[in-house]
């Protein structure tokens, strides 16, 4: 097997169980609150968002930072530093004995994560360029199914175990994925050598003057307030559009998968047709095709009509975050491919935090079909940006290329 295949399947194990560490939390974390000593249901709502947000603002935060420190001494040690970290940081919430606890391990975990924006700049960096939409698509659809199969596993393994083990069990995996990255992950990094020392708003300043890098920033925004506005409040709306409360975890679940299902098996397929026609075109068919699948959400009347426009939404979002990752990969100034990952992860991370809050926010004042709307509108707005990209930046850039 060529060595970036062997590479790219490696750190598709590795992006598996990083999600799947960060998500497993999600079903039982107000059980475990309530172990932990929490009894008032609004306190325990109020200490579960603001845990499981903590992770996504920290690792926004310092992503960035290890973004810098991986440009300068190698992609694979970012993933080893973050992996083996993360590994500890888990099996600690295991041991934690109140909120507070569970709280700080959660924030170290953000602060010393970097997974991603790494492994998504190791793979871009050491596959062929007529490769890299295809290999990123893999990648995408690895975190994907991390992030579905997290919350499955750990309800599964809470009922089976209890919540203390879920920590030691996945912490352990993590690990164990950490050593297969150390023995058969093999990188080509040649490190500057008398590099100049830059601060991290000089090399923003660097990043963001390679146009269109900046929008791609703020598109990838968009779309993760978009997307991760609705997922929360989605168990809700299917209560709403069920007469029965029997299998309403299911149900909602169900809603839940399909998305990410079709999304796991497009993305590779749609990095492929970004490869032979440019992921810019993918990118923009993209967001309007998901734009127009997000609107009629907002006036179904049976779950069934739900579950099928989510099933379609996810193909799209198999479009959308590799092909702005392999642009991004296309733009990056060199040398600075892991800071400019790191970046767009920050912007990914942003709309992470902000969408929930802002989703909840709108349908306490207008109903849940609303953010259905908002979503429609931020997606239409992504497809007008990337519009504007494709008939100013793009074909100057062909202009420029032909002569």
């Amino acid at each position: 097997m060529k060595n970036w295949k062997k590479n790219l399947w490696i750190l598709c194990a590795g992006q598996f169980l990083f999600m799947a560490s960060m998500s497993q939390i999600i079903p039982f974390l107000p059980l475990y609150l309530q172990e932990l000593g929490l009894t008032d249901s609004a306190e325990i709502s109020k200490w579960s968002g603001l845990i499981f947000g903590s992770q996504f603002l920290t690792a926004l935060i310092f992503s960035p930072i290890w973004g810098k420190i991986a440009d300068r001494y190698g992609r694979k040690m970012m993933l080893i530093r973050s992996g083996i970290g993360m590994a500890i940081v888990t099996i600690l919430m295991g041991f934690a004995t109140n909120h507070i606890h569970l709280l700080i391990l959660r924030i170290i975990n953000g602060t010393i994560s970097g997974f991603i924006p790494a492994a998504i700049a190791l793979t871009a960096t050491n596959t062929p360029k007529e490769r890299t939409g295809y290999a990123i698509g893999i990648l995408q659809s690895s975190a994907v199914a991390g992030s579905i199969c997290g919350p499955l596993i750990g309800g599964v393994m809470a009922d089976i175990m209890g919540f203390r083990a879920i920590f030691m069990y996945t912490g352990i995996f993590v690990f164990l994925a950490t050593l297969i990255v150390i023995f058969f992950v093999h990188e080509k990094f040649e490190r500057k050598e008398n590099e100049e020392k830059t601060s991290l708003v000089q090399d923003f300043k660097v990043i963001i003057a390679r146009k269109p890098i900046l929008s791609f920033f703020f598109i990838g925004t968009l779309i993760q307030l978009a997307m991760l506005g609705t997922m929360p409040l989605i168990p809700l709306f299917v209560q709403e559009l069920t007469d029965s409360s029997q299998y309403l975890a299911f149900l909602a679940g169900l809603t839940g998968a399909v998305m990410g299902f079709t999304n796991m098996l497009a993305s590779p397929q749609l990095g492929k047709l970004g490869d032979r026609h440019g992921a810019q075109h993918v990118l923009f068919y993209s967001l309007i095709a998901a734009a127009l699948i997000t609107l009629p959400q907002a006036f179904v009347l049976d779950l069934w009509q739900l579950i099928a426009l989510r099933f379609l939404l996810g193909v799209t979002l198999g479009g959308m975050l590799p092909s702005l990752h392999t642009l991004v990969r296309h733009y990056a100034p060199k040398g600075m491919e892991s800071r400019t990952y790191s970046y767009a992860t920050s912007a990914t991370f942003l709309g992470n935090f902000i969408g929930p809050i802002a989703a909840g926010q709108l349908a306490a004042q207008f109903g849940l079909r609303s953010i259905f709307i908002s979503a429609f509108i931020l997606l239409l707005l992504s497809a007008c940006w990337v519009k504007y990209l494709l008939n100013v930046h793009f074909q100057q850039q062909a202009k420029e290329q032909i002569h």
